[in-house]
C-alpha cells in the first residue's frame, strides 16, 4: 500500500481517539466560535508536527532515561490539571439573546499556544508518535522518502479532521441550551483534571 495512504489511515484512527485535546477543541468551537476553534486546531497540528520532527531526529533516545520519563510524565500531567482547573473555574455570563458566552476572548496566539502545549504535554501522544516512528522507519528505512510521505499523510489527515470537528461543533451550537453549554464547560474541566491525575499516577507507577 502507498505510504501516503497508510499515513492517512493512521491519521483517521488517531482523529477518533478520545483525549483532552479533542474535548477542548469541541468546547472552544462551541464557546468561542469557529475562528478560534480553527486557531486551536492549528496549534494542535503544530504540536504534532513538532513531535514527529523530534522523533524523526531521534528524540526517543532522550526519553529512554527513566528519570527523564518520570519528569516529563509529571510535568505533562500537572499542565493538564492546570488547564482543567482554569476551564472549570472560568466565570461566564450567559446572554439570553443569543445564548453565547459574553466573556473577553483571548487573542489568537493564546489559542495557538493552548493547542500546542495541551497536545505537547501529553506523554501518551509522545509515546504514540515514537512507537509509530520506530515501526515506520523499520519498514521503509529511517532516511526513506516514504517515511516523510507517511507522516505527511497522517498530519494532513489529522488537521483536516480537526477542522471538520470545529465546523460541526460550531454549526450545532445554535441548537444547544445554555445549561448544556455550562455543563460542557464543567465536564471538559473535570476530564482534563482527571486525565492529568491519571497521567501523574500512571507515571509514578511505571517508574
Amino acid at each position: 500500500m502507498n505510504p501516503l495512504i497508510e499515513g492517512m489511515i493512521l491519521g483517521l484512527t488517531l482523529s477518533v481517539m478520545l483525549g483532552p485535546a479533542l474535548f477542548t477543541l469541541i468546547q472552544t468551537s462551541i464557546h468561542r466560535g469557529l475562528y478560534r476553534g480553527v486557531i486551536l486546531a492549528f496549534g494542535i497540528f503544530l504540536s504534532d508536527l513538532a513531535l514527529v520532527w523530534f522523533c524523526y531526529l531521534g528524540a526517543a533516545q532522550i526519553f529512554g532515561d527513566e528519570r527523564n520519563g518520570l519528569l516529563f510524565g509529571v510535568i505533562g500531567g500537572v499542565i493538564l490539571i492546570a488547564f482543567g482547573i482554569v476551564t472549570y473555574l472560568r466565570k461566564v455570563q450567559i446572554s439570553t439573546d443569543d445564548m453565547l458566552y459574553n466573556v473577553k476572548k483571548p487573542g489568537p496566539m493564546t489559542y495557538i499556544f493552548k493547542g500546542f502545549f495541551l497536545n505537547f504535554a501529553n506523554p501518551f501522544v509522545w509515546l504514540f508518535w515514537i512507537s509509530v516512528m520506530v515501526t515506520v522507519s523499520a519498514s521503509y528505512g529511517a532516511e526513506s522518502f516514504s517515511v516523510q510521505l507517511f507522516f505527511a499523510g497522517s498530519l494532513i489527515t489529522i488537521l483536516t479532521t480537526d477542522l471538520l470537528k470545529v465546523f460541526v461543533a460550531n454549526q450545532l451550537k445554535r441548537y444547544l441550551k445554555p445549561r448544556f453549554l455550562i455543563a460542557l464547560n464543567h465536564s471538559v474541566g473535570v476530564l482534563l483534571v482527571a486525565f492529568g491525575i491519571f497521567l501523574v499516577v500512571k507515571t509514578f507507577l511505571k517508574f
